[in-house]
């Protein structure tokens, strides 16, 4: 059996708990013991021990809406969103190695540029074969087919339309091992101006959706800005919502009736970015800068409604755009702070407590409890008293997944 022995730190264990001195024992893949003050006894023999002399010790993060197909990182930027296949799935490896490198120990899918690439990686991932988060993984992201598809035409168009169509999307991507399959519901105006108000598909095609979803075993994503959007998912059982930018009152309402069932992501990383970008000058964003101010003020009056209703709020900030990269993820917990009113120790909760929930886990990770998965950070600083220090990954002393470092601790003498 593998000891690992972590002294002199203060435990941030994901309960809402304010930090405390602990000593927390990890054995193979979990946790053993959180002992306050000190360890029981003395460690047996062949213990790793670490001693963290005051860093904090935490849950690794968890991203609620990941793209790691999406081509731009923090190590390298592309311009567009199209790449080669065989360096799409090179550059979605590496963005997986990205988001473990800045502390996010797990992700869940909001949607791929390939039909089978995250299935795939997930598979290698989980054998050891490749370093990344923890993955919950989807198929492509759907839209219906037009001419003017907003993501990807050329896959749209194999998917057709109509309920029985739609049936079939949902049974292949389970058959693929997609465990997430995501539906762009409205549209996106900071794409095409108005469409985040517009109907992608129909009660039909989504109460398709659903029924077909279930007899798979597979959970539903939903891409949804419009009041009737939000509520045609929640009506047909789609268990994660992004943005609910324009959620009407009856949409409030259905939100908070389901607060035990669902979750919602705002991705105001996104706009934020969007805000920020300085793009040349040959590249016009002024549409786009504005439709993101018209979302971030929205969702700065819904957001806090929405928690002080107690429907789950996660962070997850579609990064991998060329203007907002994979690896900025934790920038996401910033800005909960910043636009909905959060506290650092309830932005830290959303994306770990909250963050277990929603990949499926919530009995086993998100948290310092014995039993629970070692999937570990050790801080230098502390970030209940300012989040944002988790945006520095020279912060982050070790990383570990599963029992085991991804970023091993400088020993000190």
């Amino acid at each position: 059996m593998k000891r690992t022995l972590f002294t002199q730190v203060r435990v941030f264990d994901g309960t809402g708990a304010p930090p405390y001195s602990a000593d927390v024992l990890i054995e193979d893949e979990r946790i053993a013991s959180v002992s306050r003050g000190s360890a029981a006894s003395p460690p047996e023999a062949g213990t790793t021990v670490i001693d963290g002399h005051g860093a904090v010790l935490m849950p690794g993060l968890i991203e609620a809406h990941a793209h790691l197909s999406w081509p731009t990182s923090v190590e390298r930027f592309v311009p567009g969103m199209s790449l080669p296949p065989d360096d799409l799935v090179l550059n979605t490896a590496r963005n997986a190695r990205v988001l473990l490198d800045h502390g996010f120990t797990s992700a869940y899918s909001g949607g791929s540029l390939s039909k089978t690439v995250e299935v795939t990686l997930k598979a290698c991932i989980d054998s050891g074969g490749m370093p990344g988060p923890r993955l919950m993984p989807s198929s492509i992201e759907r839209e219906p087919p037009t001419s003017a598809a907003e993501l990807d035409a050329g896959a749209a168009d194999a998917h057709g339309r109509g309920p029985e169509a739609v049936r079939a999307f949902v049974k292949q991507c389970a058959e693929i091992g997609a465990k997430v399959v995501k539906f762009l519901v409205s549209g996106e105006s900071a794409l095409k101006p108005g469409a985040s108000m517009q109907l992608l598909y129909s009660e039909e095609e989504i109460k398709a959706a659903g029924e077909q979803a279930r007899d798979c075993g597979v959970w539903l994503t939903a891409h949804a800005h419009a009041p009737e959007a939000i509520k045609m998912a929640l009506r047909h059982g789609f268990r994660v919502l992004y943005h609910c930018t324009y959620a009407d009152a009856e949409a409030i309402e259905m939100l908070s009736a389901r607060k035990d069932e669902v979750f919602v992501a705002p991705t105001v990383g996104i706009a934020q970015a969007t805000l920020d970008a300085k793009p040349p000058p040959q590249f016009d964003m002024s549409h786009m800068k504005s439709d993101a101010q018209t979302v971030i003020d929205h969702q700065r009056k819904l957001m806090p409604e929405l928690k002080k209703r107690g429907v789950r709020l996660l962070p997850g900030g579609d990064y991998g755009f060329p203007f907002n990269p994979n690896g900025r993820n934790a920038r996401d917990l910033e800005l909960f702070v910043r636009h909905f009113g959060y506290t650092a120790t309830e932005a830290l909760l959303a994306a770990t407590r909250l963050g277990g929930q929603i990949m499926g886990m919530g009995s086993e990770l998100g948290q310092i409890k014995p039993g629970f998965l070692a999937d570990l950070l050790l801080v230098d600083g502390d970030p209940t008293q300012d989040v944002s220090i988790l945006q520095d990954r020279n912060r982050l002393l070790a990383i570990m997944q599963g029992g085991r470092f991804h970023k091993p601790p400088v020993m000190r003498p």
